[in-house]
């Protein structure tokens, strides 16, 4: 078989791009075609902040024979973040292929090269050129469950594609899956939760939708405490709060979204919304007009996202320890038993195994279990260089 290489230049080519998957996934019924916008926004300038130090190139694998797509993929890296690592590393995502080891083959040499060719010494894949919550790590485990919102769901051959190739197993990502029941945390959640009951200062309180602006304020002042510390993530200013929080405005439900407090300084969050995948799904990629009405009726109205996407969960480092995370589910356990809501249950993803600490909380307070893994992969250009898995958090390179 013979294969051609395109780079994603012209509107055709940049919807044979998108189009690819929903051809080979179109009888797949646990996929879920991800919104056009949502993966074009990621080679806009305009509205993606990392190609301020940073390129992305895309492209496409034809058949010679018949003009047919049978392959995709980006290549792209910030300075900031490729510095972070060990060798400069770059990225490549977006991948998406026929069960033919050649083609898969073309995409990565081509993203190797480009890569190397500015600086990079590695790559990691499949990953997003942008926040890491997003299209991250190959599906390895979890196939016969439908993916949340903008995470991967790919073909189990995908795993061989990338191994054969080369890459190796730079970390793995759980997610976890908790029923919408009260009463399932064990005694140690309850005796935490009493001590932070009996010491005067704490409070934990779901949001109020009038309160958007200082709920985007309390998210950063705690997320640049508790996670900007670590490799690959940056501080966020007020202005990118205050953006993020007012973009999830049509999907929140304050009800699903909890702070913890000190003396009234916030400390804690668990930030948690109702999937979406659940209502896009029947949209193939369009967001248009039409689709936005019956986007509001299906979240809003009809309740068809009965499932919930744990976003993200933070406490500041100067609390860790003191039972914070438990207070906040307790709180929300709470709701539950006191209030019927339409969600049937709660999924937390990413959650890396270099991060033993939040596997083992989210195992034993907040009663989850493991639903699906996805795999983060890294290929070193030098091959006789010794590779090294993820650093767990809390150890030093």
């Amino acid at each position: 078989m013979s294969y051609q290489l395109e780079e994603v230049i012209t509107r055709e080519q940049r919807k044979a791009f998108l189009d690819l998957p929903k051809r080979l996934y179109r009888h797949e019924r646990n996929w879920v075609c991800p919104l056009d916008a949502d993966i074009e926004s990621r080679f806009d300038p305009a509205r993606n902040e990392l190609f301020k130090s940073g390129e992305a190139i895309r492209w496409i694998a034809r058949d010679t024979a018949t003009g047919r797509v049978v392959g995709r993929i980006a290549a792209f890296y910030n300075r900031e973040l490729a510095e972070a690592n060990d060798q400069p590393t770059g990225g490549c995502g977006f991948f998406e292929c026929v069960n033919d080891q050649q083609v898969a083959d073309l995409l990565f040499d081509a993203s190797r090269d480009w890569l190397a060719a500015r600086g990079m010494e590695a790559m990691d894949g499949p990953i997003n050129f942008g926040d890491r919550d997003q299209w991250w790590g190959v599906l390895v485990e979890g196939y016969e469950h439908q993916p949340l919102y903008a995470n991967t769901y790919n073909f189990p051959y995908y795993k061989e594609l990338f191994e054969a190739y080369g890459f190796k197993n730079y970390f793995n990502q759980h997610t976890y899956l908790r029923k919408l029941e009260a009463g399932v945390f064990g005694e140690s959640v309850y005796e935490r939760v009493k001590r932070l009951q009996e010491t005067p200062g704490y409070r934990f309180e779901s949001i109020r939708m009038k309160d958007l602006e200082q709920v985007a304020d309390d998210f950063r002042l705690i997320y640049n405490k508790a996670w900007a510390q670590f490799s690959g993530v940056n501080p966020i200013d007020r202005e990118h709060a205050q953006k993020l929080m007012q973009g999830m405005r049509p999907i929140i439900d304050p009800r699903l979204i909890y702070f913890a407090y000190f003396n009234d300084e916030p400390i804690g969050f668990f930030i948690m919304v109702p999937d979406i995948n659940r209502v896009i799904g029947r949209f193939n990629g369009k967001m248009n007009l039409i689709n936005k009405l019956r986007f509001l009726y299906l979240l809003k109205c009809s309740h068809a996202a009965d499932r919930i996407f744990g976003v993200i969960f933070g406490v500041v480092p100067e609390f860790h320890g003191k039972g914070i995370e438990s207070g906040i589910i307790y709180a929300f356990e709470q709701f539950i038993a006191r209030k019927k809501i339409p969600y049937k249950t709660l999924e937390l993803a990413w959650i890396g195994d270099f991060n033993p600490v939040m596997m083992r909380m989210v195992e034993n307070y907040v009663c989850a279990t493991k639903h699906k893994m996805h795999t983060t992969y890294r290929y070193l250009f030098d091959r006789t260089r010794e590779f090294k898995r993820a650093p767990r958090m809390g150890m030093k390179r």
